[in-house]
């Protein structure tokens, strides 16, 4: 293929808890050598809880990379290479919010940043919720708010909501149902 691009060498620059940072050298399609970075991620699930009513629940947390508490949808990412997305989703809504959902539904994936990351981001819709008790991760702080889904769309149109796998949830969910 014309576009492809074949891996020379690779190195690794930082070896960490939550991802790895790669450094590749490539023939591009005309020949010549180049370098590229990849952050190599996990991956992880992004859920879109919604009760009967239209809420949506979301959670308020404080991202240190950008300095800025955030209003997501739950998520979290693989505890190992060979988790079930599902499994992972059903986790991370019950820890994050303490809800626990009859049904589900799968929304596709997404690649966040593809041009340094292979992070991909399997999204799921979340239905028939129930309450159990949140258990948060020792380091995680949240906060559950749930928004109702016509101001949800007008919080993103606004910059309310600017965090790409909740807008990409949300607006596959309105698509796909």
């Amino acid at each position: 293929m014309k576009l492809m691009e074949q891996e020379v060498s690779k190195e690794l620059i930082f070896k960490g808890k939550i991802l790895n940072l790669e450094k590749y050298n490539v023939r591009l399609p005309n020949g010549n050598i180049s370098t590229r970075e990849v952050v190599d991620n996990p991956g992880a699930v992004a859920v879109l809880p919604i009760d009967e009513e239209g809420y949506i629940y979301f959670v308020k947390q404080y991202r240190f990379p950008i300095r800025e508490v955030l209003i997501e949808i739950p998520a979290g990412k693989f505890d190992s290479p060979n988790e079930d997305p599902l499994e992972c989703g059903k986790r991370e809504l019950e820890e994050e919010t303490g809800l626990m959902a009859k049904e589900w539904i799968y929304l596709g994936y997404i690649y966040t940043t593809p041009g340094f990351s292979n992070e991909k981001i399997h999204l799921y819709a979340a239905k028939e919720l129930h309450n159990v008790g949140s258990k948060p991760d020792d380091d995680e702080f949240v906060e559950v708010v749930k928004i109702y889904s016509d101001d949800v769309e007008q919080m993103i149109k606004t910059g309310g909501i600017t965090d790409s796998k909740s807008i990409c949830a949300f607006y596959r969910y309105k698509l796909l149902t």
